[in-house]
C-alpha cells in the first residue's frame, strides 16, 4: 500500500491530468516545424514544450479545485484527487496558480514574451472563461472554451516566429477550435446521466442525444472542409492534403453512423477516434514539412 506521502504525491499529479496534456503538446510541436519551416532549435522544442506542459497542468488543477462539488455527483469524477480527499482543495488551488506563475516565467525568460502571454491568456481563458463562467450556464460552454485547447498551436508557432502574422497559426488554432464541440460531445453523450445529477447544461442534457449527433456531423463537415483548405494555405503537400482528406472522410462517416445508432452506443468510440485523428492530422503537418 502506498504510503502517505506518495498518495499525496499521486494525488498532485492527477490534478494536472497528465493523460490530456500529450494532446496539447502534440498541437505544440507541429505548429513549432510549420513555423521553421523544418526542426526548430532542440532546446526551443523542449523549452515550449515544458512551459506548455507545466500550463496545461496549471489550468487542470485549478478547474478541479472549481469543479470539486460536480466532481462529487459525477460518477466519472468521483475518484479525482480532490473528491478522494488525497490532496486538499486550498492545495490544490495554490499548487494550480502555482504552476501557472512558473509556467508563464519560464516562457517569458526561455521562450519570448508573446508565447509566455498567450500562455497566460490560455489559462485564463479556461479558468474564468469556461470554467466559472460558461460551463453551467450554456451549451456553447464547450464551444467557446474551446479556445484555451486551440491555443498551444498559436504558441508553437509564436515560440519559433515571434509574431503571428501569418494565416498558418490561425488555421491551425481554428482547426482544433471546431474539432474541441465534436470530440466533447461525443463524450458528452455518453456521460450525459453524470452531467445531468451535476447540474451542467451541455449540449445533450439540454437538446437531447440525437440534436447532439446532428450538430457533431455537422461540426465534422465543417472541421474537414477547413482542414482542407489549410493544405492551400500552408502549401504542405500530399500527407498532409492526403491525412486531412482521408482522416476527415473516417470523422464524418463514423458522425453519420453514430447518428443512426440507438441512445449512446458507439458515442465513446466516435470520441477516441476524434482524439486519434486530431493528432494524426498534426503529425501529418510535421511529416510533410521535416520531408520537403
Amino acid at each position: 500500500m502506498p504510503s502517505p506521502l506518495m498518495q499525496t504525491v499521486r494525488g498532485y499529479i492527477a490534478l494536472t491530468k497528465p493523460n490530456i496534456i500529450w494532446l496539447l503538446l502534440v498541437t505544440t510541436l507541429p505548429a513549432m516545424v510549420l513555423a521553421q519551416g523544418g526542426w526548430p532549435s532542440t532546446w526551443l522544442v523542449v523549452a515550449t514544450l515544458f512551459g506548455g506542459a507545466l500550463a496545461a497542468g496549471s489550468a487542470n488543477a485549478i478547474n478541479q479545485y472549481a469543479d470539486r462539488d460536480i466532481d462529487q455527483r459525477m460518477a466519472r469524477t468521483r475518484r479525482r484527487p480532490l473528491p478522494r480527499g488525497m490532496v486538499s482543495s486550498a492545495g490544490a488551488l495554490w499548487f494550480g496558480l502555482a504552476l501557472g506563475v512558473v509556467a508563464t516565467v519560464w516562457m517569458v525568460a526561455v521562450v519570448n514574451l508573446l508565447s509566455a502571454l498567450l500562455t497566460l491568456g490560455a489559462i485564463g481563458f479556461y479558468v474564468i472563461i469556461y470554467t466559472y463562467i460558461l460551463k453551467r450556464r450554456t451549451t456553447q460552454n464547450i464551444v467557446i472554451g474551446g479556445a484555451a485547447g486551440a491555443a498551444p498551436a498559436l504558441i508553437g508557432w509564436t515560440a519559433v516566429t515571434g509574431n503571428m502574422w501569418s494565416l498558418e497559426p490561425i488555421f491551425m488554432f481554428l482547426i482544433v477550435f471546431w474539432w474541441t464541440p465534436p470530440h466533447f460531445w461525443a463524450l458528452a453523450i455518453v456521460l450525459e446521466d453524470d452531467y445531468r445529477a451535476a447540474g451542467v447544461p451541455m449540449l445533450p442534457v439540454v437538446q437531447g442525444k440525437r440534436a447532439t449527433k446532428v450538430q457533431i456531423v455537422f461540426w465534422a463537415i465543417m472541421l474537414t472542409a477547413l482542414t482542407v483548405l489549410f493544405a492551400g494555405v500552408s502549401g504542405l503537400g500530399p500527407i498532409y492534403l492526403g491525412t486531412a482528406l482521408i482522416g476527415g472522410g473516417l470523422f464524418i462517416a463514423a458522425a453519420v453512423w453514430l447518428l443512426r445508432q440507438p441512445g449512446k452506443r458507439g458515442a465513446f468510440a466516435v470520441y477516441k477516434f476524434s482524439t486519434y485523428y486530431l493528432a494524426a492530422l498534426f503529425l501529418a503537418v510535421m511529416a510533410d514539412t521535416l520531408s520537403r
